[in-house]
């Protein structure tokens, strides 16, 4: 799941859903990747807190950044007290920006592609200021190394904020540089990649240098869907072969998230 973005945009009957739902089904792992917060403050963010929290009693949680959790504010262009970007972030939901889960057949590795306002996120358009992210050589170089020490045959999932594909209705990739990100994805054979962003839910198969990856983009769970589309969730099955994801769209006259408007897409998995 993406951008709760609790605060003002957040639809509590959404949540206490999602809250049931993880409760219920007593997932494997829960993703969210950023957005949890919508202005970064500390209210937003405790929040937050408690909803990981409680899934973490029934599942292993894995969250990153999104650009809403970054008080980019205090250190735009690199001017500024950097570490106050996240502080408040890394006190009430994770002292750690880029995490790493591992389970029994699968590696996950975070990256924060939220950086603030930097000279690499800036585009001519105002509106984009503090929006864009970016990935670095350094963070992919490390994503290497954490996938080099997984075990042989473990599915390679990564999570971050930042949509690396166009949406179908923004027609915009979240990444300033989007096509050397996939590709050193790519190299690394990455399996899935989790990420958000783009409040539009979009289930994708990339084939770059002979590898097929899955990008799976979840929708927001706010009121700030795009085209004001039904706020969604991914679920996701990996075995040895195949990538399953089913869309879970959110229906108010059943008040849950369920198949019945969303899709399912299956992906053999690449050798």
């Amino acid at each position: 799941m993406s951008d709760l973005h609790f605060g003002w945009p957040a639809v509590p009957e959404q949540v206490e859903a999602l809250e049931t739902l993880i409760a219920r089904e007593r997932y494997d792992v829960v993703a969210v990747t950023g957005d949890i917060a919508q202005r970064a403050r500390a209210g937003e963010l405790l929040r937050g807190a408690a909803f990981l929290r409680d899934a973490a009693k029934v599942s292993r949680t894995m969250i990153v950044p999104g650009n809403h959790d970054a008080a980019w504010w205090f250190a735009p262009l690199g001017l500024g007290a950097r570490s106050a970007i996240f502080a408040k972030y890394r006190r009430y939901i994770s002292p750690t920006l880029e995490p790493t889960l591992h389970l029994s057949g699968a590696t996950f590795v975070g990256l924060n592609s939220a950086h603030g306002v930097t000279w690499g996120t800036l585009t001519w358009n105002p509106r984009d200021i503090g929006i864009v992210g970016d990935v670095r050589p350094r963070q992919l170089v490390r994503a290497a190394e954490q996938f080099h020490r997984a075990p042989a045959g473990d599915a390679r999932v990564v999570v971050m904020h930042h949509n690396p594909l166009p949406g179908q209705l923004s027609r915009r990739s979240g990444l300033s540089r989007p096509k050397p990100v996939l590709a050193a994805l790519a190299a690394m054979r990455v399996d899935l990649l989790l990420c958000g962003h783009d409040h539009q839910e979009s289930v994708a198969s990339v084939e770059r240098a002979s590898h097929g990856m899955v990008i799976s983009t979840a929708g927001t769970v706010s009121s700030r869907s795009r085209g004001g589309r039904p706020g969604s969730i991914n679920s996701i099955t990996l075995t040895d072969s195949a990538i399953e994801v089913d869309v879970l769209t959110w229906s108010s006259s059943a008040s849950a998230f369920d198949q019945a408007g969303g899709m399912r897409r299956c992906f053999a998995r690449s050798n």
